[in-house]
């Protein structure tokens, strides 16, 4: 399996996905990659940063890891670790 050159779809640039990456992947069963691997590290960043909120319960600010959104956006009330966890117990 020769290495393939990709387009990433975040950046538009043109990567390698080299011979051992694409064995890896066709063993967990994986599509090719989509983007390069400086777009995944940014997106992966990404999901693990923290927003600050307001705990629609209790009223304390937190931490959460999505960007709350108001009611007008769609958005849903948010609770801080310990009321959602309690919510989760009743």
């Amino acid at each position: 399996m020769p290495d393939k050159e990709l387009t990433c779809r975040d950046c538009g640039k043109t990567f390698t996905f080299t011979e051992g990456e694409q064995e890896f992947y066709a063993s967990k069963d994986l599509s090719d990659p989509q983007r390069c691997k400086d777009c995944r590290a940014n997106r992966k960043a990404e999901r693990r940063q923290l927003h600050d909120a307001v705990c629609a319960k209790c009223g304390n600010d937190c931490q959460v890891p999505f960007k709350p959104r108001s009611e007008e956006e769609g958005g849903k009330p948010v609770l801080c670790r310990e009321c959602f966890m309690a919510s989760k117990d009743e």
